[in-house]
């Protein structure tokens, strides 16, 4: 962690919803003046899309577990090193991966590849990454402990299968089946790396739906913001103005002593109304210094 140079990380799942999340802190970045060096996850996936199809198709010949969420095919080094390096001295080393034609137009690129690794620009505010594993804790790597505010992104189960089913076949073209391939296959690492991240967070989104989800493999539509309730748990809410929380989010309550609960579409809200003075604080913090 540092105060000079803080780093912010939005972690969460495939299909749960961090680049929504994004947005967000993007508005209050622009509003609050605050520039901020934005690293995407998918950077620091160890292959590039082809090579990984390859690899992908190997280990399911041999029998063998492999998937974006495991250590195999990230790099885990790197980004801590990114958020070490950062903290210490505001710099550091990152690149882009290039999802879509329109992405990779700019670099003469073919999408599905990577740019090369360069320099965080100089004189940046902070750090803020959003992707897979901003929380990591592996006997290797501690990535959760340089993030000055580290918040997960975490759906119901159900409802992230239902958004990454539909995502997927929509935006990417995937096959129903294909979905369902990478959500088993995807399963142990989901486990092992994925969910132990939120017990590292400061404070933790979840969407949990008021219809009935129950077979998320069949569900024709994503539940919306008012088909939702929204669980906000801060693991420690010493100096969180409750009160005032409650008064701001219309039909929230509180179901523990840290934890709010509100309306699905108050998330965009709620975040504003949380973060915002978070942000402040450490941008106060990094001037006094």
């Amino acid at each position: 962690m540092s105060q000079k140079h803080p780093v912010v990380a939005i972690t969460g799942s495939s299909g749960a919803g961090t680049t929504t999340v994004t947005t967000t802190f993007e508005q209050i970045f622009r509003r609050e003046g605050v520039k901020a060096a934005i690293v995407e996850g998918d950077s620091f996936h160890r292959y590039d899309r082809l090579a990984m199809r390859e690899l992908l198709a190997q280990a399911s010949a041999e029998g063998r577990n492999l998937s974006h969420f495991g250590p195999e095919a990230n790099l885990f080094d790197e980004l801590e090193a990114l958020f070490r390096t950062y903290g210490a001295t505001g710099s550091g080393r990152a690149r882009k991966y290039l999802h879509n034609d329109e992405e990779a137009a700019p670099f003469g690129q073919a999408p599905g590849t990577f740019t090369a690794w360069e320099d965080v620009p100089p004189g940046t505010d902070l750090l803020f990454y959003e992707g897979l594993h901003g929380g990591v804790v592996t006997p290797e790597v501690n990535i959760a402990q340089h993030a000055d505010l580290l918040i997960g992104v975490v759906p119901t189960i159900n409802v992230e299968w239902i958004q990454k089913l539909h995502r997927d076949k929509k935006a990417r073209g995937y096959t129903h089946e294909a979905v369902v391939d990478t959500i088993l296959r995807r399963m142990p690492d989901y486990v092992n790396y994925i969910c132990p991240q939120f017990s590292e967070t400061h404070v933790n989104f979840q969407r949990v739906p008021t219809v009935d989800t129950s077979n998320p493999f069949i569900a024709r539509d994503v539940p919306n913001a008012d088909e939702s309730m929204l669980v906000i748990r801060f693991r420690n809410p010493k100096g969180i103005d409750m009160p005032y929380l409650l008064s701001m989010l219309h039909d929230s309550f509180m179901s523990r002593a840290n934890t709010i609960v509100c309306p699905g579409g108050k998330m965009p809200l709620a975040m504003q109304l949380i973060f915002t003075p978070m942000i402040l604080q450490l941008m106060d913090r990094k001037k006094r210094l």
